[in-house]
């Protein structure tokens, strides 16, 4: 193992080409935090709308949830490359290390933002409305940071657009009762700023250096995962909500995977510590962050899908 595989950042690629490059300008592997949840929301609205998940559709939702996360993880690189050349934990990302010009990646962004905004067109009239505010919603995070310590909910919610934007596609109207996806898109935003917050205590001493705000630079690190778990549980409620009043279809696979959740959340904090100095161990975040949180959004999937083949829907 060589030295730079020591000193790279967690999910990126080893590479030269132009391809490895990108991939990890983007964090290509992070894609799996959001997309299964997409994929779940695209299988919850089958049960009413069968008839419209086509191999087009399904193709036309992968295509814009990648566009549009890739556009958003570019724009954010962009905006903070000055941080990020001052940090030395990502000091060696593909813009201060000078690995992409400014120009490949304002035109990489640009790309995906069309492309994002084409396929949205493809699948129906609103999502074709909604899209803009979707674009204008994921790069506004790149911002956040900068004024408020609730950055964290501003990325929630981002990715909790993933699920009902898969619906949507799928459906082509708003479902009824009407708070079935926000209630959805909710839990996935308490569920994202739960780990993004433990993500964020990598950081600390350089957000307070830089004005830059974040839970754990207002809070400190115990605090900070007292506010994480907070956030967990409460995604792990509206999870929960979801199956128990039936606003949207799930069965008995589904409330397992809210079960499977509740334990990769568990492990997720006991890996972390309680955030004091004897057991905090910041050198297992990235595997915190990355190993439970994709079991979580996988979980859900492939359970829903599960429920949708062979379990039905709960009979209350």
């Amino acid at each position: 193992m060589n030295s730079e595989t020591h000193i790279r950042e967690g999910q990126t690629f080893d590479g030269a080409s132009l391809t490895a490059r990108y991939a990890s300008f983007v964090k290509l592997p992070h894609t799996l935090f959001a997309l299964p949840f997409a994929g779940m929301g695209a299988i919850l609205a089958s049960w009413d709308y069968r008839e419209q998940v086509t191999p087009a559709a399904i193709g036309w939702i992968v295509l814009a949830f990648t566009a549009a996360r890739f556009a958003a993880m570019g724009f954010n690189r962009i905006v903070d490359r000055r941080f990020d050349a001052m940090n030395p934990r990502t000091a060696r990302r593909e813009l201060p290390s000078g690995t992409l010009s400014l120009t490949q990646a304002v035109t990489a962004v640009a790309v995906a933002a069309v492309t994002f905004m084409v396929a949205a067109f493809m699948l129906n009239p609103l999502c074709a409305m909604l899209a803009p505010l979707a674009l204008a919603w994921i790069f506004l995070y790149s911002y956040t940071k900068r004024f408020t310590a609730w950055a964290h909910h501003v990325l929630g919610l981002a990715l909790g657009i993933a699920p009902a934007g898969a619906f949507l596609a799928i459906s082509g109207v708003w479902p009824e009762p009407w708070y079935a996806l926000p209630v959805l898109a909710a839990a996935v935003m308490f569920w994202v700023a739960g780990f993004d917050v433990i993500y964020a205590l990598q950081d600390v001493d350089f957000d307070r250096t830089h004005g830059l705000r974040s839970i754990p630079a207002r809070v400190g690190t115990a605090g900070a995962l007292r506010r994480a778990r907070a956030f967990h549980g409460i995604s792990f409620i509206l999870f929960a909500a979801i199956a128990v009043t039936g606003m949207l279809p799930a069965g008995w696979f589904y409330v397992a995977a809210v079960g499977i959740m509740a334990g990769l959340l568990v492990y997720e904090h006991r890996l972390i510590g309680s955030g004091d100095s004897a057991s905090l161990d910041l050198r297992r975040i990235d595997r915190a962050f990355f190993h439970a949180n994709v079991g979580v959004s996988t979980t859900f999937c492939v359970f829903t899908l599960l429920d949708r083949l062979l379990g039905g829907t709960l009979p209350f």
